[in-house]
């Protein structure tokens, strides 16, 4: 039976921007009302364009940002109410991964004093934290040699597999990877990819995967959730997203990747091609937030927010028009 590690309901996030010349100060909703499940043991996939909210998400659950309204439960534990050995306990449980490695690494430290002092806040310590040290490095890929070395030493691909393996040292559930592959090369990429799947099924890890590439998705991620503008438009499983999109806006993402987008063998979607930017958080459009770049929109798109529905392919869409008809593919 699968059991839900984490929970987010009608997650809100605020910040506050202050007056300066030629503009006043304002409140900027970077993250409206998100709310979803993850299972333990299984991967969920955020993507969006820049600004959208993806990696505020990651940083609110990890306590950098503080949420201004809505829930976080970990394995049903309240996480706004958690205090002193509990919240200890709960940073412990849920590790990050950030894009770039020399940048969350301390240039000074050696690969083995990163980890030891990771290892010493575990509630467990080991009898040998060298020993774990070797193999800790071991899992992630990577021989003895590189404890002794420092980050710039390393290439970007063997800095990532550190900091993974700095994520291991406290035996998280649930690690959230904010672009941990984007700025390694594409040959490199593919080895941390499936080296986070080994990891996954040999520990039972859940990750929270955000990625700007939909392909990084498509090979990680279990479900997949689709944000703009501070919104999850779409989610649902890997398969309803990327073989039946309900929401334009995923069409219009999904157009964006270099080859076809097919649904099932004999029903291709129409290529969706957005104009203009993404509006302001300031000040984000009535109705539905998409409506202004949207090829469907409609008086009730300008006027009325659509609440998210269960669709006939089975995920979630906040669409007035989440289900257009498809068009048949010529033979």
């Amino acid at each position: 039976m699968s059991t839900v590690l984490l929970e987010v309901d009608d997650l809100e996030v605020t910040f506050r921007r202050s007056a300066g010349p030629g503009r006043r100060a304002a409140s900027v909703p970077a993250v409206r009302g998100v709310s979803f499940q993850l299972e333990a043991g299984t991967t969920l996939g955020i993507a969006g364009e820049s600004g959208s909210g993806k990696s505020t998400i990651a940083r609110t659950l990890m306590g950098i940002n503080k949420p201004s309204g809505g829930s976080m439960r970990l394995n049903g534990a309240d996480v706004g109410a958690l205090r002193g050995r509990e919240l200890a306990q709960y940073r412990q449980t849920m590790q990050m991964i950030f894009q770039d490695p020399y940048d969350s690494l301390d240039p000074r430290m050696k690969v083995s004093e990163t980890l030891l002092e990771a290892i010493k806040l575990r509630k467990n310590k080991p009898a040998s934290p060298l020993n774990e040290v070797y193999q800790l490095l071991e899992k992630v890929g990577l021989s003895k040699s590189f404890a002794s070395r420092r980050p710039r030493e390393l290439s970007g691909g063997q800095r990532q597999r550190v900091s993974i393996a700095r994520a291991l040292c406290v035996d998280p559930r649930l690690i959230l990877c904010d672009e941990a592959v984007s700025a390694l090369d594409v040959s490199v990429r593919a080895q941390v990819l499936n080296l986070l799947k080994d990891l996954q099924e040999d520990l039972g890890l859940a990750y929270l995967f955000i990625s700007h590439d939909l392909s990084t998705l498509r090979f990680m991620a279990d479900y997949v959730g689709i944000m703009y503008l501070g919104k999850i438009v779409e989610l649902g499983t890997r398969d309803e997203i990327f073989e039946r999109p309900q929401h334009p806006y995923t069409r219009a993402l999904l157009s964006a990747v270099p080859e076809p987008v097919v649904i099932d063998r004999t029903v291709r979607l129409p290529r969706v091609r957005l104009t203009g930017e993404p509006p302001s958080s300031t000040n984000p459009p009535t109705g539905c937030s998409f409506h202004p770049r949207c090829p469907l929109a409609q008086e009730i798109c300008r006027t009325t927010a659509p609440a998210r529905r269960v669709t006939s392919s089975g995920q979630l869409a906040a669409c007035h028009f989440a289900e257009p008809e498809l068009v048949v593919a010529e033979a």
